[in-house]
């Protein structure tokens, strides 16, 4: 019955007062505010009973902080450091001087000073996740601490342990030695959606248990420049300096993301916060509870963005995906089959939107892995197995690189060239080329991103062996031409295209 007045308020007023106008102007007004009573009454009762409207009530958002606010928890960090103070007085006479401080100044003194150690203390705080004390926070919360002290929601106070840290994505993990603790489930992050209201919760300067409030802005979120792995959650929800390693939470009470930095040019909250979604959190917690440390799948290749220059010179549909610059002897990749110039599309059917998703898909999947890769190849998909093997600490294989540049008359007018030396083959594990030794400034392959040191391998899909082959390739270009370059810098090796004006 519900429904169907709210139904037939909406649709049916306007016609009816319509109608009522032409039967006397008094009673077709006394019958709409009628009917406009009986509609807004109903429609305020269905979203008091059933929320129709969307929007969460007032006692889901206390629900979920209360929750919320007993697995929240202080992290305190204590390190020693050195720091230029000043002496005790007596320590030299010499400096104590009124007449020679005067007339030196204190930044003369200062010269003469012993470095002294000190004791520095950090705040930040916690979630806990299992009811034997694990806690996840952040990395930059404990990194070099010599103690950490934990402080609970009920005010009980302890000892906290690293049990393993990743700085390459700002997760860590301590332990205290309690029981039966509250805990809160995880969320999927790989669900969220951009509009979703979220709880920001922490200790921001040392405010205990803060519940902000605000909205997932968007997710996904790369190229930072935070870590090295990145795929953060930005949300409006107030985040400020000791929120570090709070908690994200969904309206279902549930964890879907660790606090980790702001975008601020003040120092405070500015209306940008990001948080490292639980997934990566989970995994990475797993991991370190396991096996001490972060076990990373590893394809084996060095990749980077596919931009509208190198979709064309590879003749590929869009700029989506990740190129592939170079692939590790005997690593996966190569095994498989992956070449040098495919352009990786999905994996396992997922989409890959640029190189640091696909570097994000293939280490958050478990060496050992087998995962079907699509690749562009000769103006074709294939899909091609892999075998993921284990990430090496240094690894040869994904890294990513800037996006090129822009374009430019003969392309590569300005750039000198010089013979490799064999030191510079070997400490580069390559065999043949051209090092750069100047770009002209401003020049076409300056705007495209070309830099001096870089080793130039193929000059459009053709070995570069020596200069003389470097000149007759480029002595051939016409001066409107795009070139394909292969370079190798430092450990990356990756395409670059440069386009004539």
């Amino acid at each position: 019955m519900k429904r169907w007045m709210s139904d037939w308020y909406r649709t049916g007023t306007r016609s009816l007062a319509t109608f009522l106008y032409g039967r006397g102007r008094v009673l077709s007004l006394v019958m709409a505010l009628l009917l406009c009573s009986v509609g807004l009454a109903t429609l305020a009762s269905e979203a008091s009973n059933t929320g129709s409207s969307g929007v969460a009530s007032n006692e889901t958002f206390i629900a979920v902080a209360k929750t919320a606010q007993t697995v929240v928890v202080n992290v305190f960090s204590t390190r020693q450091v050195k720091e230029e103070e000043e002496f005790e007085p007596g320590q030299n006479p010499l400096f104590e001087d009124p007449f020679l401080r005067r007339f030196f100044g204190e930044r003369f003194r200062r010269q003469f000073e012993v470095p002294r150690p000190r004791r520095e203390q950090g705040l930040g705080s916690g979630v806990i996740v299992t009811s034997d004390g694990y806690i996840v926070t952040n990395n930059h919360v404990v990194e070099g601490a010599d103690q950490i002290k934990v402080l609970l929601v009920d005010k009980r106070s302890f000892e906290g342990k690293v049990i393993g840290t990743d700085p390459k994505t700002d997760v860590a993990v301590i332990k205290i030695n309690a029981s039966d603790l509250p805990t809160i489930p995880w969320g999927d992050s790989s669900q969220l959606r951009v509009g979703e209201m979220v709880l920001a919760v922490g200790n921001p300067f040392g405010l205990n248990q803060t519940v902000t409030m605000g909205i997932i802005s968007a997710v996904g979120r790369a190229h930072m420049g935070i870590v090295d792995y990145e795929d953060f959650i930005q949300t409006d929800a107030a985040i400020n300096p000791g929120n570090s390693g709070g908690a994200l939470v969904d309206l279902n009470g549930k964890l879907i993301g660790i606090n980790t930095a702001i975008f601020s040019q003040s120092g405070g909250y500015m209306g940008i916060g990001f948080a490292i979604p639980s997934n990566m959190v989970k995994s990475v917690m797993n991991s370190l509870i396991k096996h001490g440390k972060v076990i990373r799948g590893w394809l084996g290749v060095s990749i980077q963005e596919v931009s509208e220059n190198l979709a064309k010179e590879f003749a590929a549909p869009n700029t989506k995906g990740a190129l592939v610059g170079d692939v590790v002897a005997d690593g996966p990749a190569s095994k498989a089959g992956i070449q040098r110039g495919d352009i990786i599309t999905a994996v396992n059917d997922v989409a890959v939107k640029d190189a640091s998703h696909l570097q994000m898909l293939v280490t958050e999947a478990a060496p050992g892995t087998t995962v079907t890769l699509s690749v562009w190849r000769e103006k074709r998909l294939q899909q091609i197995p892999v075998t993921l093997g284990e990430q090496p600490k240094e690894p040869g294989g994904i890294s990513r690189t800037p996006k090129e540049k822009g374009r430019g008359e003969h392309v590569l007018a300005g750039v000198a060239v010089e013979a490799l030396s064999a030191e510079e083959a070997r400490r580069l594990h390559v065999t043949s080329g051209v090092v750069v030794s100047e770009v002209v400034p401003d020049s076409p392959a300056d705007r495209a991103g070309l830099r001096p040191d870089d080793v130039i391998r193929e000059l459009n899909r053709k070995p570069v062996r020596s200069v003389r082959d470097f000149e007759r390739l480029a002595g051939a270009l016409s001066p409107h031409s795009r070139v394909l370059l292969l370079i190798t810098r430092g450990r990356a090796t990756i395409f670059l295209s440069i386009q004539a004006e």
